[in-house]
């Protein structure tokens, strides 16, 4: 049924699409960066559309991604992009569902945000910041959600050292702390 969603959208917009793909019958487009707001607009305000459910915002970082099964040519390498931001957004009135990714470069890890559109998107969209280090231009509250503001790195991303200690960070505003100093 979503078949439809991914041949309306590809009409509407022939130049944001890259491409789609329905891998085990789920439908997937591939969206241009710069094309994302507008797109997503037209799925949430289109009456055909009428996306209204967000259901998840994350990342993935495809680093070193090489899975059996699939063309070398395929295969993650330097010259494309590291990361795919991913959005699945669901019609709960025509009960159709679709998940946009956006390729996201290492050398500039941002995409325009979601949350004005889908205020669901908030927290999923600070979460992706706060694991990988992608930006959501327009967000409005980007900052960690997880980890404390003095924590180096993203710890989802593949490259993060998993032995890698962090600072330790007093804070004196909590009632029950660890290492807090008492007089």
């Amino acid at each position: 049924m979503a078949k439809k969603v991914l041949d309306a959208l590809t009409a509407k917009f022939p130049n944001a699409v890259v491409r789609t793909a329905s891998p085990q019958g789920d439908e997937v487009a591939w969206i241009k960066r710069e094309n994302l707001a507008e797109v997503a607009r037209w799925l949430r305000d289109d009456p055909a559309m009428a996306f209204d459910s967000p259901v998840f915002c994350t990342a993935i970082d495809r680093l070193d991604w090489k899975p059996l099964g699939v063309a070398p040519s395929q295969h993650w390498t330097e010259d494309k992009p590291r990361f795919e931001v991913c959005y699945q957004l669901r019609s709960t009135k025509h009960r159709h569902r679709i998940r946009i990714k956006i390729a996201v470069p290492e050398s500039d890890p941002r995409v325009p945000s979601l949350a004005g559109l889908w205020k669901a998107f908030d927290w999923q969209e600070r979460e992706t910041f706060d694991m990988y280090g992608i930006r959501f231009d327009g967000h409005p509250d980007l900052r960690r959600i997880y980890l404390y503001e003095e924590f180096v790195g993203y710890p989802l991303r593949k490259d993060y050292p998993k032995e890698k200690r962090q600072p330790l960070v007093r804070r004196d505003d909590l009632l029950i702390n660890p290492i807090k100093r008492t007089p």
